[in-house]
């Protein structure tokens, strides 16, 4: 039996240890792609036992359980009671806002080129869903300083392949960059997590640079 905490031990063991009744749909997720396609897309390799994997392993350990899984005291990435997170500098949200409102809604906000205000948690899923059918991939780049304070450089990606909000796709690898700051317990937990980035960057590519209709 392994000794490493669950939440340590990877985005499969997770699944693999959550109760079938956790799941948002009643369906496990499925990352294959990530296991398949994603390696070879990636510009970074990190050792199995170095920070940078440790991390990059605790966000997609974060990133599956609040996309699928509806009941945060079932998450066991972070501190549920004290979490919180916010983008750009602006206002905190806690677990339970991100199921109410949405993870998308939150990590986006208000822009001229996404509707957060209309969305619900799973339209905005199926949204990026549907834009990236072939994945849509984040990787650590570098860890800048170690914990409890965790800084911390990320790349996201994917092909931009599928119709986001009636504008068709041109099938080119989209990217985005940022850097992360987030505050972990002495059992390497989520307590407070902090994202800079310029979304609107991201999606002006969706559109052309053409703002969604309201």
């Amino acid at each position: 039996m392994s000794e490493t905490p669950l939440w340590l031990q990877g985005r499969t063991a997770v699944i693999d240890a959550a109760d079938p009744s956790a799941w948002r749909d009643g369906t496990t997720p499925d990352y294959h792609l990530s296991h398949t396609v994603m390696p070879g897309q990636r510009s970074t390799q990190h050792a199995p036992d170095s920070l940078e994997a440790i991390v990059e392993s605790i966000v997609q350990v974060f990133e599956m359980e609040v996309s699928y899984k509806k009941d945060p005291a079932t998450w066991v990435s972070m501190v549920t009671e004290h979490f919180r997170t916010n983008v750009n500098g602006g206002a905190w949200a806690s677990a339970q806002d991100i199921v109410d409102i949405g993870s998308y809604n939150i990590l986006i906000g208000e822009s001229p080129f996404y509707r957060s205000g209309q969305e619900s948690f799973e339209s905005s899923h199926h949204i990026f869903h549907k834009a990236f059918p072939g994945g849509f991939y984040w990787e650590v780049l570098e860890v800048l300083s170690p914990p409890p304070v965790v800084t911390f450089k990320w790349r996201h990606w994917g092909a931009f392949e599928g119709e986001y909000h009636g504008h068709q796709p041109d099938g080119k690898t989209i990217e985005m960059f940022g850097v992360s700051v987030a505050k972990v317990s002495d059992d390497l937990k989520l307590v407070e997590v902090e994202h800079y980035y310029d979304p609107n960057q991201f999606l002006g590519k969706l559109t052309g640079g053409c703002p969604v209709a309201h």
